[in-house]
């Protein structure tokens, strides 16, 4: 179904050890409007969508596993080389007693992932309109995390994913518009 190269869709470059920042990055990493709810949402949506839209929502969902690894990447390389004590510092002491390192899908705030978070209506209009609401939202969200970092290779990546979140906006709001202009079209058999 997919071929999968061995590298980054954009190079992740991080310029300190920052746990703080890590922290923060969780929220798109297993948050609400992060990329694996996301990906998950788009992917599911794709089932009861009009075939000409389908592709748009497969290659959209497959790119947001792309963010997602690279988020997973800035997390891992934001605290590889991290103390105990900068990690009790940054707030991630609990996270550390029950996953030491290891990414786990949680919020910024601690909350774990949740299949709640992935919205499925089955009205092609409605989903589209929330899945624009999701891009939107985290646009707004990598806009706030460039704002509370200021190691320019993180905001580097962060602003390349921010421009995809733009990018997919417009995609669904194209779709959105096919979708209407056909629905007022009489189907003769």
């Amino acid at each position: 179904m997919w071929i999968y190269e061995k590298k980054l869709q954009y190079p992740v470059r991080v310029g300190k050890c920052d746990p703080r920042m890590a922290k923060l990055l969780l929220e798109q990493y297993g948050g609400a409007d992060g990329e694996l709810a996301a990906a998950l949402r788009y992917l599911n949506q794709r089932y009861s969508i009009p075939d000409k839209v389908i592709g748009l929502l497969t290659d959209i969902g497959t790119e947001e596993f792309a963010h997602l690894e690279m988020i997973a990447t800035m997390v891992y390389k934001l605290t590889k080389d991290a103390t105990i004590e900068q990690l009790k510092a940054a707030g991630l002491d609990d996270h550390y007693v029950a996953h030491d390192r290891a990414l786990f899908y949680q919020s910024a705030s601690g909350v774990p992932w949740t299949a709640t978070y992935i919205q499925a209506k089955g009205d092609p209009i409605a989903d589209l309109y929330e899945d624009i609401a999701a891009e939107e939202k985290a646009r707004a969200t990598y806009q706030w995390l460039i704002d509370m970092t200021d190691d320019v290779d993180i905001q580097d990546g962060l602003r390349f994913l921010r421009e995809r979140e733009v990018v997919h906006s417009l995609r669904f709001r194209e779709a959105v518009e096919i979708l209407k202009s056909e629905q007022g079209v009489k189907k003769v058999f």
